[in-house]
């Protein structure tokens, strides 16, 4: 059970999660909608080896995450397809905010998992971890817009 002071942390992919999104059949292109909160100073205590000398910001842990992981994510044929602030929720918890939403795209599920599967990308996300107090990842694929 949780608690306002202990809510639940979304963070990584769990295998039942993983194992719904590999048998989707999901064909083309996927989009994954990333919805993102910061911790106000990096917890590096997962993954010291990676700690910078002073504390930084959740913020700033992410955009060593981000430096580290775009050639990766180039690599396997993905690209950051919008970048933009969050906030508070027009419709939906009021208390809820989000302080950064990522839309990446990527060729395909099997490029996503060997992305996702690089040892070289791995040993980086530690800084995701460090800088991430919450998170939210839903993959979608286009559709047609009605005439």
């Amino acid at each position: 059970m949780t608690s306002p002071a202990h809510p639940i942390r979304y963070l990584e992919a769990t295998q039942p999660s993983g194992h719904a999104f590999v048998t989707r059949g999901i064909q083309g292109e996927v989009f994954m909608l990333n919805l993102l909160r910061f911790r106000e100073t990096a917890d590096y205590s997962a993954h010291p080896e990676l700690a910078p000398q002073k504390p930084i910001s959740g913020a700033e842990a992410f955009d060593r995450y981000i430096h580290h992981t775009l050639p990766f994510l180039h690599e396997s044929g993905g690209d950051i397809h919008f970048l933009g602030a969050g906030g508070t929720f027009l419709i939906g918890p009021e208390s809820e905010r989000w302080d950064l939403v990522a839309i990446i795209r990527q060729s395909s599920v099997d490029s996503f998992l060997a992305f996702a599967n690089n040892k070289a990308y791995l040993a980086g996300i530690g800084h995701r971890t460090a800088a991430l107090e919450d998170s939210r990842l839903l993959p979608v694929t286009p559709t047609a817009a009605p005439n």
